[in-house]
């Protein structure tokens, strides 16, 4: 009795765990396909002068500049600028699951309340790469995730600064 009832116990466990998995979603499928949407206002701007180049995320002619990169042409190297509330020692960004923390200064802002942030990158980093094929990269700071998302026709100038830079 007590054999047909482990017996019993085992092909019930058996069949429910085949009943409990979970199906991949298909290719191209909402779940894979998925990107933030653009914020309204905000764009990623290029912008190139000689031997510089620069991409900035923020509103256009304005002072308000959320994320820089900035590179000399075929350098590879990457200086990054961010924003932020109040003084702190690191860049925590994000894009499609890479994710990189840089050691950054920290400065007094001139233009707006707050700090500026700065640190050194290279283009080859995953998460740099990652933006470059997706067009949107995140930024964390104290908990909060902000999302910079390009609008279709600034992917364009995207790839155009990696590729400048290198």
């Amino acid at each position: 009795m007590r054999l047909r009832l482990i017996s019993a116990l085992i092909a019930v466990s058996a069949l429910a765990a085949c009943a409990t998995q979970v199906p991949m979603p298909p290719a191209g499928s909402a779940a894979t396909a998925s990107a933030p949407a653009p914020t309204p206002g905000y764009d990623w701007f290029l912008n190139t002068d000689g031997q510089e180049a620069m991409l900035a995320y923020g509103v256009a002619n304005s002072d308000e500049v959320k994320l820089r990169l900035a590179c000399q042409v075929g350098s590879s190297a990457l200086e990054l600028t961010a924003s932020s509330d109040k003084p702190g020692r690191e860049i925590y960004l994000e894009s499609g699951g890479d994710t990189e923390r840089y050691r950054a200064a920290s400065e007094p802002a001139v233009v707006h309340d707050g700090e500026l942030l700065t640190a050194q990158a290279k283009t080859k980093d995953p998460v740099f790469q990652r933006f470059r094929r997706l067009g949107w990269i995140a930024a964390w700071a104290d908990g909060e995730r902000h999302v910079y998302a390009a609008h279709p026709a600034a992917k364009v100038q995207i790839e155009r600064f990696f590729t400048v830079c290198g």
